[in-house]
């Protein structure tokens, strides 16, 4: 059975053909985030750390209404407007994951949806 998730902690863009997360079984998928207050609707000023601390955030408030929470991701995928932000990324990402790391792929795809630099999907196990 699948099971969509959704939360007002994170951004909800009711126009658009996704879920926030979605559960089947033992796991939660949750859709590509960005780094938007759910609060003002906007992208947070502050460049990349500031964008990829308000995106775990939004993931974070997305797995903890699925049921779990950051410390459950098995699998994150990283999408960053320049690669030239990778270091800073990371700085930022590292104070949301504890070891066992969760297992990653980081790309450069150059624009993104909108203007922002960088968005965050995860997948992570419902605890038993």
């Amino acid at each position: 059975m699948v099971e969509s998730v959704s939360t007002d902690e994170a951004p909800v863009n009711e126009d658009l053909p996704f879920s926030q997360a979605i559960v089947h079984g033992d796991t939660v998928y949750v859709s590509g985030q960005v780094g938007i207050d759910p609060e003002t609707g906007d992208v947070v000023d502050g460049g990349i750390q500031a964008e990829t601390r308000r995106t775990m955030e939004n993931v974070g408030a997305i797995l903890e209404a699925a049921g779990t929470s950051l410390e459950n991701v098995v699998k994150t995928t990283v999408f960053l407007d320049d690669v030239d932000d990778f270091a800073a990324f990371n700085e930022a990402y590292g104070e949301f994951v504890d070891d066992p790391l969760p297992a990653r792929s980081a790309f450069e795809v150059g624009d993104l949806a909108i203007d922002i630099a960088v968005e965050i999907e995860v997948i992570a196990a419902l605890p038993e």
